[in-house]
């Protein structure tokens, strides 16, 4: 088993350097037909959109179309995918940043009664208000 990191799939996704993109495509694509089995973790999906984000600056609709791709290749052994994309689906529909959607979706997925949090407009997506 290969854990694969956030460069990786950044070059990947970008194509920004000839040399990484062909080594990191050739990874994928032999995982892709289970020659080798690779796993990530959570974090590099966050390196993932802070990188698009602030390095980048990819819009919005890039970054969520980014990361789900990136999240349906299901070859790669990723713990919390559906929580993953129960976060991306809020991000890609509310006006709050990825990791308070994920924390919700984290909060109630294991059966949290109160959100607590001084910033009003994440209360209140906790509260459904």
């Amino acid at each position: 088993m290969t854990f694969v990191d956030t460069n990786y799939f950044l070059r990947l996704f970008l194509a920004d350097n000839a040399h990484q993109y062909q080594t990191a495509k050739e990874l994928i694509n032999n995982a892709a037909v289970g020659k080798v089995k690779i796993f990530t973790s959570t974090i590099v999906v966050f390196e993932i959109y802070w990188v698009l984000r602030s390095y980048y600056q990819r819009d919005k609709e890039q970054i969520v179309k980014t990361l789900e791709d990136f999240l349906n290749l299901e070859f790669i052994q990723l713990e919390e995918r559906e929580r993953l994309r129960d976060s991306l689906k809020l991000f890609r529909d509310s006006r709050i940043s990825l990791v308070d959607c994920y924390n919700l979706i984290f909060a109630k997925g294991s059966g949290a009664k109160d959100f607590r949090t001084f910033d009003k407009k994440l209360a209140k997506f906790f509260s459904g208000d």
